[in-house]
């Protein structure tokens, strides 16, 4: 089907972008400007895809980033942006440094008239379908993160995707876990880094069976797993795990000691490998060190970051089940016998 542009009005509630979609709206001025100018030209536009609510209401689930440059210069208050000024356009230069309300009216009302192909997944559709849709079309493109994608794509599957959503979003904000997830880096944590630790935390401590190599592939299949109910997840019980772990690690090593170290310093970002091996090792140990001083176990983890053996299971080419196993049975030795 086609539709106006004028139709994706968010003020006609015909169309519904997401917030978690929103925030990842991240087209340059240049970019949204070329769009426009092309639309102009009457040049070929991508379809967009939507899917169709209970209510026939259609969600956006691929288009973000031409649907949210269109409205934010036709009407950029249903999105709560700033207007968008032109600049950059080449082929038609008299565009630049004009708003939509600067246009004549001709060229006004060719924007709001053009149309645009639209693939509508109707609502009967099964929720893996729609699920499967969105992550295919996601994977691999230049806009979205791998847990950007993964986040977006959980609400596919309905009030159990959003559920499970909401789960991973409320521990990433857990205090301590917090504290110890501060030193990854800044870029990683503007992808959903924060949240994909959370979700890794939860695959290396249950589906370490599903790794073969690809972190993002494991973690697609974990989450997917438990969403379909092919593996039991008792959130409960998870949750109860999670805090325990990032408890103790505050507790008893310190919020530091998922870092790599230089002597008795810690240097540098949080490496993923290290959080694993770590957070699992406390995990399996957690009986045996509630009682351990935590001088006593800083000092056990500053020495195994520091060693030849976990060293090799951490560094290039670490990425295996065996090397995966091998680091996690190092960090919960170390702790056990400190």
């Amino acid at each position: 089907m086609y539709c106006l542009l004028s139709s994706l009005f968010h003020s006609n509630k015909e169309l519904i972008i997401q917030p978690e979609y929103q925030r990842l709206f991240r087209w340059s001025t240049q970019q949204k400007s070329h769009l426009i100018e092309s639309i102009l030209l009457e040049l070929p536009i991508p379809q967009i895809f939507t899917i169709e609510n209970q209510d026939g209401v259609l969600e956006l689930i691929d288009g973000l980033q031409r649907t949210s440059s269109v409205l934010q210069f036709i009407d950029p208050n249903s999105i709560e942006l700033d207007p968008l000024i032109l600049e950059g356009c080449t082929l038609i230069t008299a565009l630049n440094g004009m708003r939509f309300e600067a246009l004549p009216l001709s060229l006004r009302l060719s924007l709001k008239r053009s149309a645009i192909r639209t693939v509508v997944i109707k609502k009967q559709s099964k929720a893996f379908l729609q699920y499967e849709m969105f992550k295919r079309l996601n994977t691999g493109g230049a806009n979205l993160e791998p847990q950007e994608i993964r986040n977006c794509s959980v609400r596919m599957i309905g009030e159990k995707g959003a559920e499970f959503y909401s789960f991973i979003v409320a521990l990433s904000r857990d205090r301590n876990f917090a504290a110890c997830a501060e030193y990854l880096p800044q870029p990683e944590k503007e992808k959903k880094g924060i949240e994909e630790l959370v979700l890794r935390f939860f695959a290396t401590k249950n589906a370490r069976d599903l790794f073969r190599g690809s972190i993002s592939d494991w973690l697609d299949n974990f989450m997917e797993d438990v969403l379909l109910e092919r593996r039991v997840f008792d959130v409960q019980a998870e949750q109860q795990a999670f805090q325990e772990v990032f408890r103790l690690a505050v507790e008893k090593p310190g919020h530091t000691a998922f870092l790599r170290y230089r002597g008795d310093e810690p240097v540098g970002a949080l490496p993923p490998a290290y959080f694993e091996a770590i957070s699992i090792g406390i995990f399996n140990a957690q009986g045996a060190i509630q009682q351990k001083d935590p001088a006593v176990l800083r000092a056990a983890i500053t020495a195994l970051v520091q060693s030849d053996e976990f060293r090799a299971v951490t560094g290039p080419g670490a990425n295996s089940r065996e090397k995966l196993q091998t680091r996690i049975q190092l960090a919960t030795d170390a702790l056990l016998a400190a």
